[in-house]
């Protein structure tokens, strides 16, 4: 391990493939990770390699966008091997999430839908990515503003010259039938076939196809290709449509875009609050107190007055919040993962309630809404909260709810504009599990405290968790 690569200082490697090495460094003058990339040796005097490798930083340079891995710095080391510097994605990389299992449906349409945006990003500037696996997907941030990353451009090549490829470039099991052909053009399309693949894969575990080599590729995708919901039980049947239709064999049959790929799941997965809730005038309700009732158990004190507010619940039934009724337009409520605020991964109860999910995860979007997570994680893991950047801190705060503490963090004029984001962990002696809570509001009234006090957990939960 290189103790230096230029100015970096190398912790530990991330990881490499074929042509390069992947470093973890510190950038010392500026006080942040990184990531480095290393051209490997045996590639460092191919001239076809280093002109791709060189490729790949000015398209992720010219692209600047949230969505990809970003370019911070290039060198050369004095062995003449070139080297990139990138945004470090400190969440790691979807591989690392499929290797525990398939994910909860809700979250891998809503990574996949991400991911088709950020591929889209990239057919908008003329580019088709051509490797799109597990390996490749990154994630920053923690909790629900996670970003969703592309990475590796190393075999993303300008659609204008993707008409006749001499050589198979791809991974099976994620590669069009079309990218097996020698020769054979291809098109933004093929990203999408591979969006079709990586969907499939984090809905029931395996990759829509397996060919024993590249050479069979192309019939093995020609086969037809089971359902999601057949494969794997809890998948809902409404998906199955979106995820073959990007499978389809033949590039004309399948969606005419990345992001119109992204916006079918997005459509699949969004289930409307009404039939899960009911509608009250909290206001009306005198104030309760705290902790009635099961242990687990923390209740509201009422809401300001003049606000119509509405409870949600998660599919188990044992965890609810109460929002404002504004805010409540799109539920998802079928749990999370806490890897996503790298703890140990799993499924736990949790529910993202918002006026808009489709954008939530947009950090600068102005959609208001609540995430409630359980984890038994959550008691004696230290969870990565987001950083918010661009935002001002405000001084923590800390209160109790009956036998719940609650240790609250929050950050407000992000960005310049009305946009804040409350993060609190909570926990109780009387559980063996505890809440990790995400505010996110834009209009500047801060109702994180009310949001907090009607939490209500039951104990049909704790065998969830």
């Amino acid at each position: 391990m290189p103790e230096l690569i230029g100015r970096y200082r190398v912790r530990r490697r991330l990881g490499s493939g074929a042509f390069a090495t992947v470093w973890l460094a510190d950038d010392d003058v500026l006080r942040t990770p990184v990531a480095v990339k290393v051209l490997a040796d045996n590639w460092a005097h191919q001239s076809d390699i280093r002109a791709r490798f060189t490729e790949e930083a000015r398209i992720m340079r010219r692209a600047e966008s949230d969505r990809l891995v970003r370019v911070l710095d290039v060198g050369e080391l004095p062995d003449g091997r070139p080297y990139l510097v990138m945004t470090y994605a400190s969440g790691g990389t979807l591989a690392e999430r499929l290797s525990a299992g398939p994910l909860p449906p809700p979250e891998a349409m809503r990574i996949a839908a991400e991911l088709a945006r950020g591929v889209a990003m990239l057919h908008e500037l003329g580019v088709v990515h051509r490797d799109l696996t597990p390996s490749n997907v990154l994630f920053a941030g923690a909790g629900p503003a996670e970003r969703v990353l592309v990475g590796d451009l190393g075999l993303a090549k300008a659609l204008a010259h993707a008409s006749g490829f001499t050589v198979v470039a791809g991974s099976p099991g994620y590669m069009a039938p079309e990218q097996a052909r020698v020769g054979g053009g291809i098109d933004a399309r093929a990203d999408v076939y591979a969006l079709g693949a990586l969907t499939y894969h984090m809905l029931t575990g395996r990759p829509p196809t397996l060919p024993a080599s590249v050479r069979d590729v192309a019939s093995a995708a020609a086969m037809p290709v089971a359902r999601p919901s057949k494969v794997r039980a809890g998948v809902p049947p409404r998906v199955d449509p979106v995820v073959l239709r990007a499978l389809q064999p033949s590039p004309g049959k399948r969606w005419p875009s990345a992001l119109a790929f992204a916006d079918a799941l997005d459509t699949a997965a969004a289930a409307p609050v009404r039939p899960r809730v009911r509608i009250r005038r909290l206001l009306l309700v005198p104030a309760l107190v705290a902790a009635v009732g099961s242990a687990g158990t923390a209740a509201a004190s009422a809401p300001p007055t003049g606000l119509r507010w509405v409870r949600v619940a998660d599919d188990t039934g044992g965890l609810s919040v109460s929002v404002p009724v504004t805010w409540a337009k799109q539920l998802r409520a079928s749990g999370w993962n806490p890897q996503a605020i790298r703890l140990p991964a799993g499924h736990a109860p949790g529910l993202l309630v918002g006026s808009n999910l489709t954008t939530y995860s947009d950090p600068a979007s102005a959609v208001p809404g609540v995430f409630v997570g359980a984890s038994r994680a959550l008691r004696t893991g230290v969870p990565a909260l987001p950083d918010h950047s661009g935002c001002v801190q405000e001084p923590d705060r800390r209160f109790t709810i009956g036998s719940w503490t609650a240790h609250v963090r929050r950050w407000s004029g992000c960005g310049g504009t009305s946009i804040s984001f409350s993060e609190a962990i909570m926990s109780a002696t009387t559980v063996g599990y505890a809440l990790y809570v995400q505010v996110r509001q834009v209009d500047g009234v801060d109702h994180t405290e009310e949001i907090i006090r009607s939490l209500r957990t039951g104990n049909s939960l704790a065998p969830e968790v």
